[in-house]
Formats: structure tokens, sequence, C-alpha cells
């Protein structure tokens, strides 16, 4: 099933091996249907507009069958492109970007103008009504300044999900743009990562999928062969502490181990420049990249 939908496609199956896919993937439709998906995607593993057609069919798929889908997204590289195309230079701290008053402006414009413009037209093309949301909008994401160096930067103080509630009620599909703000309106640029983790918490979604540009955690940071296909929390956290998880898999790794004991059921980390990556791993029985479980 993996080889098939990351190689020759759907089309190269004859007829009954489609139905012997459809059958695999009955049960899990049965299991997941009213359940809570989570998609954090952007960033790196954002391709071309024909990569984007592809996650929006399956962000279309799963909610036909009956999941409630949110999206939740970065983006950025392609901040860090408009800035230089302005003639501002990104400069970054322990891996944050600074942000002054300037750089927030380009963020807004990016995330909110249109990375997630691009994707709620990906998915309304595909099938599936889709609203796009900013932090900002109903106090979604309620945010504080990480420290006066990084300027911007925020941190989350509490996620405020009626928004979401409402929309997912009305079997739309909501795609956020991580923009949060604090209660005198001050906007804040919140690592996606992060953001992901924390609506998965307060909206107590079945599964948290970080797509990324890798094929899952790796035991070695630098050996492709030493991917996990599962991991504990407690494993996690240690794997953090020894180095084992570094960069900019961090802020993932810890959402994920946050999420999961928060009572998110999974937590997973696919790579996304895998064709229906999420199809594979909510409709198959081996799944595919890592998962985070207790």
């Amino acid at each position: 099933m993996t080889g098939v939908a990351a190689g020759s496609g759907v089309a190269a199956l004859s007829a009954g091996d489609k139905a012997e896919v459809l059958v695999e993937a009955l049960p899990y439709i049965r299991r997941f249907r009213g359940t809570t998906l989570v998609v954090k995607y952007g960033g790196n593993a954002m391709g071309g507009s024909e990569e984007l057609a592809l996650f929006a069919d399956d962000v279309v798929l799963l909610r036909a069958v009956g999941m409630d889908i949110v999206v939740v997204h970065g983006g950025g590289p392609q901040i860090g492109e408009l800035m230089v195309r302005l003639g501002k230079k990104p400069q970054f701290v322990d891996g944050l970007r600074v942000t002054d008053a300037e750089t927030l402006d380009i963020a807004r414009m990016v995330l909110v103008g249109k990375v997630n413009r691009d994707i709620v037209a990906a998915v309304n093309v595909g099938g599936a009504p889709a609203v796009g949301v900013s932090g900002e909008d109903a106090g979604l994401l309620q945010a504080r300044a990480r420290s006066v160096e990084l300027g911007f930067v925020g941190d989350i103080d509490e996620v405020r999900p009626a928004i979401l509630q409402r929309l997912l009620r009305e079997e739309l599909v909501p795609v956020v743009a991580t923009i949060g703000t604090d209660e005198e309106g001050q906007a804040y640029n919140i690592n996606a990562d992060t953001a992901a983790g924390a609506i998965a918490e307060a909206l107590g979604a079945e599964k948290l999928v970080y797509l990324t540009d890798v094929e899952g955690l790796r035991r070695q940071p630098d050996d492709a062969a030493s991917v996990l296909s599962t991991v504990s929390v407690d494993e996690l956290d240690a794997m953090v502490q020894e180095g084992s998880v570094g960069g900019g898999m961090v802020p993932k790794a810890a959402s994920c181990a946050r999420a999961v004991r928060a009572g998110v059921a999974h937590a997973h980390i696919l790579d996304g420049r895998i064709p229906h990556v999420l199809l594979l791993e909510v409709f198959t029985r081996s799944g595919i990249g890592t998962m985070v479980a207790r």
C-alpha cells in the first residue's frame, strides 16, 4: 500500500486491488468518524501547487468520511523570502526569528494574507468548505511576549477554541494562521508547531499530525535508517535531553509529548513530501513516520 501510494499511484492498481484498499480502510473510517484531527502543515513541508493539491485532497477525503479536520500552518521560509525581497535581513536568536514591528507586519502579510489563502483555496477547490482563521480571531490564541530580545515573538497563554468548535459543528475546515494576540490587542508571531499542539489539546483531538521534510524522528539525527516507528513520551523527553532531537524538531517533539500527556490519543511526525501521507497514516495497518504515544 505505502509503496503504491508513494510511487506508481492508485491509477496503476487493478479493480480488485482498489477494492482491497477500500476494505482495508473501512475499519479505520468507522473508528475515526466523528473524531478530530489537527494537522500542522507548512514551512519546509510545503511544495508547489501540485503538492498543495495532494494535501488538500487528503483533507477533503478525511472530512468526507466524517473526521473533523483543523489545519494549522506555518510559513517561516516564506516570511524569510519576503523579508529579503523587501531588503530586510532576517536575524535569529537560538533559532527564533527576531521580530520587530516591521517583521511582524511581514509575518502577518505572509501567514494571513498569502499562505492561509493558498491553503483555503486548495481545500475549497478540492471539494470541502474551508475557512481561514487567524489566532487573533475571537481571541483564539492568547499570547504574551517571550522576551524583549525577540520582540513580537509570543508564547501561548491560552487557547480559546470556541470559534473552531463552531466552524467544526458547521462541517467546515478551519485553516489557522498562527498570529496570536494579548488582552490589549498586541499581535505576536507564534511558533506553528507549538500552536498546533496547544490547539489539539484544547479540542481534545484524537490525532495531532506534523508534516515535515524528514521521514520521522530519528534515533541518530544523521542516520535516515534510524527512524523510529513508535516512541513513548518518556523516551521522547530523553531523546531531547540527550540531543538526539535537535533544531526545528525540538518544538515538534515537545508539543507531541505535551499533547499526548494532556489527552490527545496519538501524535505523529510524518514526511509531508510523500503523496497522500495523511491517508497512509490514518487508513492503513502499518502507518508511516513516527507515532508518539503514552
